[in-house]
């Protein structure tokens, strides 16, 4: 059968287009969805079921849609728990509301178009149709579309270090991917616990080991021991932001926002009024620039702007405050296998070489860069000039409106939402980002299948 639309993934960015898909398209038009995680749209993030490991945005810009930008709050109410638009909720209630917009949208059967779940993944991509793509699966079917929007997200980034030379009682205290949480029921309550990388997801690992009554140690080894900030209780109305008058050089750039935080009194303010603006400001910027931000100012913009709620702060900075967990800025240079695991280091800014001792390494450098080298799909459509790596190998190439380049000829229409487009838009990896972006694609999708049968 080839679908007037065929979505390749199975986590937020998918959930979004498909939800906007089913609501756009004629009650003819056909969906199937392509993906291998059985929790559909929930990914790894909101899967979780600890309540303190939580959303870091406020619920009331958390809707699936972004014409009802109240119904996450209202899903709450309705669920006896009453937080307000501007209270962080838990993952794991964002993902049951994700489950439940999209069965409520499914379940209405009058004037809906039809919609396929194939559990499996895309392993190869065919060229058989004239109109239309098609994709081998790896539980031996196939399946072919006119349009196409590739949903892959990433995974976790590798470790940073070689682990074939420790012996196998070491490997296995090495926790590669933190969020199959099981690996904390595994750790002694008083062991040492190094954690690699300084962001979210060590503040959610973080959070999790001491809720599961653990009493030891915790250190924290980043390139830079940046951590990120905090969201206020009662923040202050966004700063007025004109990024059409921002140079476009990345120090000017810096100098400006600086001194526009100086004259609001709180950085947030500016942070908040670059936030819906972020897009249009990179794309302002010539290669050049980017790429200096990619590497010199990118740390900072990450724990300014992803930030975590006020209250997870709090109980983070105690333990930091206690000593039970600290956190140290330097290069690892490898790790050896002694009594116990021995990381040795580089101080950054120099310094005599340094070393942790730690029972466990938890890998929290958090995701890979959404590019071609991480899905053998993508890396076969590319082989086949389907698809072609962004300049700075953030992801895919893209247009405006989402849509990947397709060769001459071609009647097949392409399209990515979400990571693999950040080479255009940069800020594309939040919730209020792509359920826009996820809009938009389904939109363009319904207008060509009406004039495709009218």
């Amino acid at each position: 059968m080839i679908y007037d639309a065929v979505v390749v993934g199975s986590g937020f960015s998918a959930i979004a287009t498909v939800g906007n898909l089913v609501e756009l398209l004629p009650e003819t038009a056909s969906i199937a969805v392509v993906g291998d995680d059985p929790g559909f749209g929930r990914g790894t993030a909101y899967r979780t079921e600890l309540y303190l490991h939580r959303l870091n945005v406020p619920a009331g810009r958390m809707s699936l849609f972004p014409d009802r930008p109240d119904a996450f709050v209202e899903w709450l109410r309705e669920r006896k728990r009453p937080l307000g638009g501007g209270d962080f909720a838990s993952r794991q209630d964002y993902g049951l509301y994700l489950r439940d917009s999209l069965a409520a949208l499914l379940r209405s059967r009058k004037r809906r178009c039809r919609v396929d779940f194939i559990k499996a993944k895309a392993s190869g991509c065919v060229e058989r149709y004239g109109a239309a793509l098609g994709f081998l699966l790896d539980n031996g079917g196939e399946i072919a579309g006119r349009s196409i929007v590739l949903c892959l997200g990433v995974g976790n980034a590798k470790l940073p270090f070689d682990q074939s030379q420790l012996s196998a009682d070491a490997q296995s205290h090495i926790i590669e991917n933190p969020w199959r949480l099981s690996w904390l029921r595994r750790v002694g309550r008083t062991d040492t616990v190094c954690i690699l990388g300084s962001g979210l997801t060590m503040i959610d690992q973080v959070l999790a080991l001491f809720a599961h009554g653990f009493m030891g140690k915790v250190i924290v080894l980043s390139r830079r021991g940046l951590v990120p900030l905090n969201h206020i209780s009662h923040p202050q109305p966004a700063a007025e932001i004109d990024v059409g008058a921002l140079p476009t050089r990345m120090s000017e750039i810096l100098h400006a926002l600086r001194r526009e935080s100086r004259n609001a009194g709180d950085w947030r303010r500016v942070m908040d009024g670059l936030r819906p603006k972020t897009q249009a400001l990179w794309l302002r910027l010539p290669d050049s620039e980017r790429r200096r931000f990619l590497r010199h100012a990118l740390p900072w913009w990450n724990i300014h702007r992803h930030r975590v709620a006020p209250d997870v702060f709090r109980r983070f900075e105690s333990m930091m405050q206690s000593g039970q967990v600290s956190v140290r800025a330097g290069y690892l240079r490898n790790v050896k296998d002694a009594e116990a695991l021995i990381l040795h280091y580089r101080p950054r800014g120099g310094g005599v070489a340094a070393s942790i001792q730690a029972d466990w390494i938890v890998n929290c450098t958090g995701m890979e860069r959404a590019g071609i080298a991480h899905s053998p799909l993508l890396q076969e459509m590319q082989h086949k000039g389907l698809v072609e790596a962004d300049p700075l190998h953030l992801g895919l190439i893209v247009d405006a409106q989402s849509r990947i380049p397709t060769p001459i000829g071609s009647k097949v229409a392409l399209y990515a939402v979400g990571a693999l487009t950040a080479g255009q838009f940069w800020e594309i990896t939040a919730v209020p980002d792509i359920r826009i972006q996820a809009r938009k694609v389904a939109q363009a999708i319904a207008d060509s299948v009406r004039s495709d049968h009218p």
